[in-house]
């Protein structure tokens, strides 16, 4: 028998021999980066087959289908969700939201399209505010974006009623 015990294996650390199994073969206990302890086979400790208790491979398929590498742990954060809704209300038929963005003409601009660009140029999502536009019936792009409450986007609908008195043009509620 090799002695594992403070051998490192991907994100396991041999903690100590840990007996057989009931085929005769050799039990390592193992704790994870994470903090988990669980029983190990010793040949698949050394052929690479265990690595980790499933948080490698949660990772890696993170990475493999975040291109961006936005993600925070348990998936990809509200930055890239708020861009991709946005391309994909307008550009894909298939979408909840294309009847009311796409079918109207509204687009994203070339650089907006691009998701550095729109991190670059919009930032990180403000606290409690979603993407909007200043003028309801333009595209998106950097002059017609801004991050807005709900409160402002309720107001800044097509089906918003607008009063103007005395020379100021106000919503309803306003």
């Amino acid at each position: 028998m090799i002695d594992l015990v403070g051998k490192k294996f991907g994100r396991l650390r041999v903690i100590e021999h840990a007996g057989k199994d009931g085929g005769g073969n050799l039990l390592w206990s193992c704790l994870c980066d994470y903090g988990v302890i669980k029983n190990i086979l010793g040949r698949n400790l050394k052929n690479g087959a265990t690595q980790s208790f499933g948080c490698l491979r949660k990772q890696r398929l993170t990475d493999k289908l975040t291109k961006h590498g936005r993600s925070s742990g348990c998936g990809i954060n509200k930055i890239y969700r708020v861009w991709t809704s946005m391309i994909q209300r307008c550009r894909n038929p298939h979408s909840s939201g294309y009847a009311t963005y796409g079918v109207r003409g509204i687009k994203v601009c070339d650089r907006l399209s691009v998701f550095e660009n729109f991190l670059s140029d919009m930032g990180e999502v403000p606290y409690g505010c979603q993407i909007g536009r200043i003028d309801n019936n333009g595209d998106y792009c950097l002059s017609n974006c801004r991050w807005e409450t709900r409160k402002q986007q309720a107001r800044n609908r097509s089906t918003t009623h607008l009063i103007t008195h005395k020379g100021k043009t106000q919503c309803l509620p306003d």
